[in-house]
């Protein structure tokens, strides 16, 4: 996929393969991008998870699909085109000649999103805990955010925990803690919440963070009170962007997209320049 002049073609040139950001790369929430690296996270975190999960439990990657309209960054903008009319003979009067219409053609895409499932394999392969990575689509109106909300919901009113994790600063929140509660307990930029189907379905536990720090672990709760397993969401990041060539398909030198503050503008353009050859921002 082209994306013009905020990115960089391949080339071949020597680059660092490590994560020059202490946290999340803001960078990779563009919403041409995300598809990729949501992607890579799933994967990760099934493999992160699944040596620590044996010989009990096994971790599923499963797939929701639902369609999108055309008004999304995520797919093509409309396409549209005008027809002429061939004229008609005159009738009784000039006023009943017809405007001429735009035709407007909508374009309609299959939207999949993966997610990940604890199974037990001691109680028929049921599902134990579900981890969902939030996507650009959850947080705008529309069948995406809905698609989610439901599946949200018929998960909270099961017997199975509920791991939301949001990488995206741009958009309405869409885990089941409300942000306005959240933020009582600090600023973030990103927010993940576990919300455990053995306790009140009002009580989550949060993890909280910025942009300059990093993303750190979670507990990832099992069933009969097994004991939480432990997934590295800064491990699974720093492995989709080296894995992911990011340095050579990135435009650092251009604005972020979704743009950040002044402030941290300002520390991701020294990051960058501290990390990064020239000839890459160049």
């Amino acid at each position: 996929m082209s994306l013009g002049a905020d990115f960089h073609k391949s080339r071949l040139i020597e680059v660092s393969s490590n994560m020059i950001f202490p946290g999340m790369d803001p960078y990779l929430e563009h919403p041409q991008l995300w598809s990729g690296v949501h992607s890579s996270l799933i994967v990760y975190f099934r493999d992160q998870l699944q040596p620590l999960l044996l010989p009990r439990y096994v971790a599923s990657i499963e797939e929701q699909v639902y369609v999108e309209g055309s008004d999304r960054d995520v797919i093509p903008d409309l396409r549209v085109e005008r027809t002429s009319v061939e004229s008609a003979a005159p009738r009784r009067a000039a006023s009943l000649v017809l405007d001429e219409p735009i035709v407007v053609e909508v374009p309609i895409v299959q939207i999949r999103e993966r997610y990940i499932e604890i199974l037990d394999r001691q109680s028929n392969l049921s599902v134990v805990t579900v981890i969902e990575v939030v996507g650009p689509s959850n947080k705008i109106a529309g069948p995406g955010r809905d698609s989610y909300l439901q599946k949200q919901h018929e998960t909270l009113s099961s017997a199975t925990h509920l791991v939301e994790i949001d990488l995206l600063r741009k958009g309405k929140r869409a885990l089941a803690v409300p942000e306005s509660r959240a933020r009582l307990e600090g600023e973030f930029d990103y927010l993940i919440s576990v919300n455990r189907a053995d306790e009140p379905r009002t009580r989550f536990e949060l993890y909280l963070r910025k942009l300059r720090e990093p993303l750190g672990s979670i507990r990832i709760p099992l069933a009969d009170g097994d004991p939480d397993v432990k997934l590295n969401l800064q491990n699974a990041i720093d492995r989709a962007w080296e894995s992911g060539g990011y340095p050579l398909r990135v435009n650092y030198a251009a604005p972020c997209i979704p743009s950040l503050s002044p402030a941290d503008e300002a520390w991701v353009d020294q990051l960058v320049h501290v990390a990064l050859p020239k000839n890459v921002l160049e």
